[in-house]
């Protein structure tokens, strides 16, 4: 339906019509002359990026809190720090003697399946769901490869004198890496799933303290170590689909025949 159906007259002539300017010119004066003081400066009429501070910059942002964390880890190794590992772990025995548990072996992983909980109840995800993997693949490798070597360099003997690969703690990297990716992945949707992801990462944290397998150093670097990973990850991935979903547009479903063979159906929707 057009629009001057609805309007009255006046009105839409009012809205056609350019209103005067005030730089109308009365009749046989000379038009001003044209200003070309600036005339090559911004020819594009595009005004320039204002470049933010580097306190305020990606970079900054995503590097002080592990730094933080990777900084204070090496500054507490063995009898270092105002509280040092060695004082930790003699509270940490006080308290718990001889307990131990395996839990923090399975429970690193954890945030992973929230990831894979909140994705199957619908929740929608920052990134479709083959840049998540990717992000998680490529979060991985940076992840496992540091660890290792500062393992190697630090060469840092375990509370239980089992090898010398105690610094920075792999487990707590683990799980500190994983609720890093929910807590950016889901943070727009409810900052409970961070928390909660957060919170089994600090659990692990623990754990490896009281299973005797970590020092204090090991697992407060360990978390730099993960959210730093994560952070790389993010910061240098690059969303090679666009913004138009791919994974959401996967589906898949077991077959089986009466003759006995089973198999898989996938499915691919684009919605270009």
């Amino acid at each position: 339906m057009r629009l001057r159906a609805f309007l009255p007259l006046p009105l839409l002539m009012a809205l056609l019509v350019p209103a005067p300017t005030a730089l109308a010119q009365t009749p046989g004066a000379a038009p001003p002359a044209a200003d070309t003081t600036h005339k090559y400066q911004n020819p594009t009429g595009v005004s320039a990026p204002v470049k933010k501070p580097f306190f305020q910059s990606k970079g900054f942002r995503a590097a002080v809190v592990p730094a933080v964390l990777i900084g204070y880890g090496a500054s507490t190794i063995n009898g270092h720090g105002l509280y040092s590992s060695y004082q930790v772990k003699a509270d940490i025995r006080r308290t718990f003697g001889t307990y131990r548990n395996h839990v923090d072996d399975y429970l690193q992983f954890a945030p992973y399946f929230e990831i894979g909980g909140v994705l199957l109840a619908g929740i929608e995800s920052r990134n479709d769901r083959v840049n998540l993997g990717l992000i998680v693949l490529k979060s991985e490798l940076i992840m496992l490869s540091s660890v290792y070597v500062v393992k190697k360099l630090a060469g840092v003997q375990r509370p239980d004198s089992s090898d010398r690969f105690s610094f920075p703690s792999g487990h707590t990297a683990q799980a500190f890496l994983a609720a890093s990716i929910v807590h950016t992945e889901f943070r727009d949707k409810s900052q409970w799933y961070g928390i909660g992801a957060y919170t089994i990462a600090t659990s692990v944290a623990a754990f490896r303290m009281i299973n005797n397998k970590h020092w204090e150093s090991d697992v407060v670097a360990g978390a730099g170590f993960g959210i730093l990973s994560a952070h790389l990850a993010y910061l240098s991935h690059r969303n090679r689909w666009g913004r138009k979903s791919i994974g959401r547009d996967v589906s898949w479903m077991p077959l089986w025949s009466p003759g006995g063979s089973t198999g898989l159906s996938v499915t691919w929707r684009p919605n270009r």
